[in-house]
């Protein structure tokens, strides 16, 4: 069972992070507060989030300095990035969220529906990879057993068991994800569009390598699943 996912609220306004958690509160997810840059970086030490939704003008480290940190960390720099601003901006305000690596910038007052959305594909987005790292992780232990010699009676219909099981799990986890990326073929969000294509083209490594597990492949030459 895929634990709920962690959302990282960035203001310095506690009014506005319980605006936030109001709006987000339907997704029924877990949300991570913070009321300053180096507060949200201190709980990206030790927590994994879907999304990050980052007040742009902060006291102190603001958030594009805050964005310019997150983006430097090995552990943190693929998480995405909603700004969000009070501020009126012109085109090279925008630009510059977007070059300290955010996925979308959104203008205060905000459609509390558009957000909510917005924050919900990568909800889902970062569920699918959940899953495909559990199958991922089966799957190189079935790797493991194998290279370890061929398995006999209990233990080749405990194989076989397990391999049924995979391929049933990560089949649902392909049905999930092409429908997501039907949902987000016209959408207006790239950042999204291409995580989507990725995430499908890591299910294809996974399957072809779960299908080098079946009867009649050579056990000496497995395909490995793909790494993240």
């Amino acid at each position: 069972m895929v634990q709920k996912a962690k959302i990282l609220l960035v203001d310095d306004r506690p009014e506005n992070l319980l605006a936030l958690e109001a709006i987000l509160s339907a997704l029924d997810q877990t949300l991570v507060r913070a009321s300053s840059g180096e507060e949200a970086l201190k709980a990206l030490l030790t927590d994994d989030f879907a999304v990050i939704l980052l007040d742009v003008q902060m006291p102190g480290m603001d958030g594009f300095e805050t964005a310019a940190h997150i983006k430097r960390r090995e552990r943190t720099r693929d998480i995405p990035i909603i700004f969000l601003t009070a501020i009126n901006h012109g085109p090279h305000h925008t630009f510059r969220g977007y070059a300290a690596g955010a996925v979308d910038y959104i203008s205060k007052p905000f459609d509390p529906w558009v957000l909510r959305a917005k924050v919900s594909v990568f909800v889902e987005l970062y569920m699918k990879n959940c899953q495909l790292r559990e199958q991922a992780a089966l799957l190189r232990l079935q790797l493991e057993r194998n290279g370890q010699g061929a398995p006999s009676g209990d233990q080749e219909s405990a194989s076989a068991g397990l391999l049924a099981e995979l391929s049933a799990r990560l089949a649902a986890v392909e049905e999930q994800a092409e429908a997501l990326t039907k949902q987000l073929h016209d959408s207006a969000d790239a950042a999204a569009v291409a995580t989507a294509a990725h995430l499908e083209r890591k299910l294809t490594g996974l399957r072809r390598a779960l299908d080098a597990l079946e009867p009649g492949t050579d056990p000496d030459h497995p395909a490995l699943p793909p790494r993240n």
